[in-house]
């Protein structure tokens, strides 16, 4: 499975943006997708994860009612649509996608596009 991140850049604080990811190669496998993020100086945390099957989402906290994960199966892609952007949204943000494979998951990790907010 490959992933491409677009949708980053830059914007101002209480903007928005939308990521997208696109999977190519044995996306049929894909069992659930999800979005997460690094800022500079902190590890790597989930923001948004939504299945494959009947889409089920999860959220971070701290996006709750602001982000929006959603996957588009026929295109193979999935997009995180973001509002109210604030400053301490700005990260790295990747694309994951979980395979299952007799008992064991597998995460594939896209390059990460960069979203900055300016106050």
């Amino acid at each position: 499975v490959q992933l491409v991140e677009s949708g980053g850049g830059l914007v101002q604080a209480g903007g928005s943006l939308r990521l997208s990811c696109a999977a190519s190669g044995s996306t049929f496998s894909i069992d659930a997708w999800g979005w997460y993020r690094q800022a500079p100086g902190n590890q790597r945390e989930l923001v948004a994860t939504i299945t494959s099957g009947g889409g089920s989402t999860n959220y971070a906290e701290f996006v709750k009612g602001r982000f929006t994960i959603s996957r588009d199966n026929a295109k193979n892609t999935m997009y995180l649509q973001m509002n109210s952007l604030k400053p301490d949204d700005t990260a790295v943000y990747y694309c994951n996608a979980r395979v299952p494979l007799f008992r064991v998951f597998y995460d594939y990790w896209g390059q990460g596009t960069q979203v900055t907010v300016a106050s």
